[in-house]
């Protein structure tokens, strides 16, 4: 049977994810009679967004022969914990945006308390679902490292440790080394995050394999983030989904202001190349993984 088109096979995979996390939704909507808070958390997750994370959960689940369905939680999960910091990164206390995935932010459609809340349930929710890997044959102790694994990334060590330390950048100028460390937490602990908990979905890897697999997470995790900074100058409003030029406008520390645009995207070339290089002991099975390391780096949007 000839393998699909990466296009053909994104596609399948959104419509996947679309509908377990609609079904998960539904699923609290059905447990509560908070039709307001359900309503604001369909908006802050279904309906938008690129999907990058729960992709490279089943890309990596090729590594290991992962299920399909195993896969699904494991790659929603980290979809969830995403949304919920997109929520929280939005509102007035933070960056204070008014669009996000081409729709109004949580905040602006259904009010701050509302907001917080939204992402407190949408926190839960991620190990709610990644709790029911063991339905799909995941083992009790595989799952147990997978759920450390999501806390890590979104904790003081990952996400939310990054955010911190981009909250007390605002109008400073970092070295390159400083944002390398903000962005390896804030974006990049998330994206490893995942191709670790859709790898681990599967049969356990190689230490020297698990090594690739990491070099792999470190450069994707910064291409992404690097990229992310060159579209918030290139790009507009309407194909970005969310404001652009915000970096610029709060005076935050970016690849861009740092090396220039065309050192920023020399920079996101050379992680590419390192992600394709990591991923060679695995041959054929990390096609998928190689080609969306493709698409995070020559991505528009």
């Amino acid at each position: 049977m000839p393998t699909p088109s990466l296009t053909d096979w994104m596609a399948a995979i959104l419509a996947r994810t679309e509908s377990y996390l609609d079904t998960q939704l539904s699923a609290a909507a059905t447990a509560t009679a908070l039709e307001t808070l359900n309503a604001a958390m369909r908006h802050a997750v279904l309906e938008g967004g690129k999907r990058i994370r729960p992709l490279l959960a089943h890309a990596a689940g090729d590594l290991t022969g992962a299920a399909p369905a195993a896969l699904d939680r494991a790659g929603c999960a980290v979809e969830l914990i995403h949304a919920y910091s997109l929520v929280h990164d939005d509102m007035p206390c933070m960056d204070n945006d008014v669009l996000r995935r081409g729709k109004p932010t949580v905040h602006v459609a259904f009010g701050e308390a509302m907001a917080m809340l939204t992402g407190d349930a949408l926190q839960a929710m991620a190990f709610d679902v990644l709790a029911q890997s063991v339905d799909c044959g995941v083992g009790a102790r595989a799952v147990v490292r997978m759920s450390a694994e999501l806390a890590r990334a979104s904790g003081a060590t990952g996400m939310a440790g990054g955010q911190a330390i981009d909250l007390a950048s605002v109008g400073e100028r970092l070295s390159r080394e400083q944002l390398e460390d903000m962005h390896r937490r804030k974006t990049g602990a998330l994206l490893a995050a995942a191709v670790r908990l859709g790898a681990w979905s599967g049969a356990p890897l190689e230490p020297a394999h698990q090594q690739s697999l990491d070099a792999y997470c470190t450069a994707i995790g910064l291409a992404f983030q690097v990229i992310d900074d060159v579209l918030d100058v290139e790009a507009d409003s309407a194909t970005l989904g969310k404001t652009a030029g915000k970096d610029a406008e709060q005076d935050k520390p970016t690849y861009v202001s740092l090396m220039g645009l065309s050192e920023a995207r020399a920079l996101a070339e050379s992680l590419r190349l390192q992600a394709h290089t990591a991923l060679q002991p695995f041959g054929s099975r990390a096609l998928r993984l190689g080609e969306l390391a493709d698409l995070i780096v020559l991505r528009r949007s």
